[in-house]
């Protein structure tokens, strides 16, 4: 997928972007979905959750 296809979720704007947008230390993803990129911040506390339980 081309990376003007693939959406991120931008950490300042709390918003999910296309494309170049902010710079790379404020997003998180890539996401192949805007859905995706908007459901980041729970994809990560997820995540994390099932890393802390590991430990």
């Amino acid at each position: 997928m081309d990376d003007d296809q693939r959406w991120w979720f931008c950490l300042k704007h709390h918003a999910a972007e296309q494309g170049a947008g902010c710079p790379g230390k404020d997003r998180l993803g890539p996401y192949a979905t805007r859905e995706e990129a908007e459901r980041a911040l729970e994809t990560v506390r997820r995540r994390n959750e099932e890393w802390d339980a590991q430990d």
